[in-house]
């Protein structure tokens, strides 16, 4: 295991060259787990870490400082399941389309039913058999929901390799972000997210993992800025 600096790095969006510059959260956990610097570590699965860059990377710097607790919980959050993919999209679009702009809900809602019946196909229940999360966010948008059904109807079959988890976990991200109360929702979710990526890790099943059980950061009040462009910026 690598030696830990004397001084541990601040909290801070984008990617550092080294801990003195600071770290953004995945950065953290490659420090923690002993691994290479890295805001890409081993130690955690793909699609959560791309959360969390993008969440680290979005909110204000107080939020991002209640972020630091987070980070030995997903050291060691990894697993092969196709599921993880599923679930963790799965959940971010039906946190995010509540709150999601006309077009970022069609997105979500498409992502949303995609990932629910890949999970429905994988235990064996009827593709179309949404659980009650994703029935709820859909409900949320009659509309755009509709237009969801519609366009995947059209699809001849979903396959895992086409899912679309960064794109949804992306759009999730923005929704979230400009909302009034954006910081506190997307510390939120990832919060959630963890605690999900923990269950599937312990080999249970892979039910909806109610908001109240989950204890979040303290996050700031002010919506935080889009994360599209920033993030391409801060991690060139």
């Amino acid at each position: 295991m690598r030696q830990v600096p004397d001084v541990l790095p601040v909290l801070s969006p984008g990617r550092h060259r080294r801990p003195k510059d600071g770290a953004c959260f995945m950065e953290w956990a490659s420090l923690l787990a002993g691994e290479r610097w890295s805001d890409r570590p081993a130690c955690t699965h793909r699609l959560l870490a791309h959360l969390a860059r993008l969440v680290n990377d979005t909110v204000d710097d107080d939020a991002r400082a209640g972020l630091v607790r987070l980070v030995p919980d997903v050291v060691g959050l990894v697993g092969d399941d196709p599921r993880w993919d599923y679930e963790i999209a799965s959940l971010a679009a039906a946190r995010a389309l509540p709150v999601a702009s006309r077009e970022e809900a069609r997105v979500l809602a498409v992502g949303l039913m995609t990932s629910e019946r890949l999970i429905a196909v994988h235990e064996g229940r009827p593709a179309d058999d949404l659980r009650p999360r994703a029935r709820a966010a859909l409900d949320e948008v009659p509309g755009e929901a509709g237009w969801a059904r519609r366009f995947t109807a059209g699809l001849v079959s979903v396959r895992s390799r086409n899912h679309p988890g960064e794109l949804v976990v992306e759009h999730a991200v923005e929704a979230l972000a400009a909302a009034p109360d954006g910081a506190a929702r997307l510390v939120r979710l990832l919060t959630e997210e963890v605690a999900l990526c923990r269950s599937l890790r312990g080999g249970r099943t892979t039910h909806d993992v109610p908001s109240s059980s989950v204890t979040t950061p303290p996050a700031g009040p002010t919506a935080p800025s889009s994360p599209g462009a920033r993030l391409s910026a801060q991690r060139s």
